[in-house]
């Protein structure tokens, strides 16, 4: 698997190199050095930009306010096969979130316990009664107004350590406004992680 110091190159290594390419190009090996140290930073810099919560995010994002009707927001959820919908003001700026978890237990099953699994979310699904929430109740009556929030700008580390800090499985981005522009979600980090598995190739074997 390669290594992050391959370009940990010595003097000597340059000289060798020139020696080879002869008189095809006319730099020194102090010449060489400075480049490869500008191309080296270059490429840390385009590195840390790939890696910013604006080029991973999720986007546009979908929004209900707060007078929506939930079967609106739970409509939504269902179109767009996501698990969380921020709720927006007049203005569009961010007033709250509203998830399928809240929805689910709203109606009796209980999915906000961080050490509940699958099997436990379905076995509250059959042993709890379910209980309907009014038809004309609205996301105001559901919808969570402490939201973890991260900005376009910050590093894709920074959203991974909001999310275990605070224990949520998603993160509404914003602008300067509040206004919602994304979300970072464990899917995003999921991938993340799979896409450098598969650019590291597979692990050397020994003979």
């Amino acid at each position: 698997m390669p290594d992050d110091n391959w370009c940990s190159l010595s003097r000597e290594d340059f000289e060798h190199a020139l020696d080879e390419m002869g008189s095809v190009i006319d730099v020194t090996v102090s010449d060489l050095i400075v480049i490869t140290d500008k191309a080296r930073k270059h490429a840390q810099m385009r590195r840390a930009e790939s890696l910013r919560v604006r080029t991973l995010m999720t986007h546009p994002v979908h929004t209900v306010t707060p007078d929506a009707p939930l079967s609106a927001a739970a409509q939504l959820l269902l179109t767009h096969q996501i698990s969380g919908l921020p709720v927006v003001d007049h203005l569009n700026h961010l007033a709250g979130i509203i998830t399928e978890a809240d929805l689910l237990t709203a109606i009796g099953i209980p999915c906000h316990r961080a050490s509940q699994n699958l099997w436990q979310t379905l076995e509250g699904m059959f042993s709890h009664p379910i209980q309907l929430r009014e038809p004309n109740e609205t996301v105001s009556a559901l919808m969570v107004t402490e939201v973890i929030t991260i900005r376009p700008q910050q590093c894709i580390e920074e959203a991974l350590e909001s999310m275990k800090k605070h224990r949520v499985k998603r993160l509404v981005v914003i602008d300067e406004q509040r206004v919602p522009i994304g979300m970072i979600t464990r899917s995003n980090l999921v991938r993340i992680f799979f896409d450098r598995m598969r650019k590291a190739g597979p692990p050397d074997t020994v003979d």
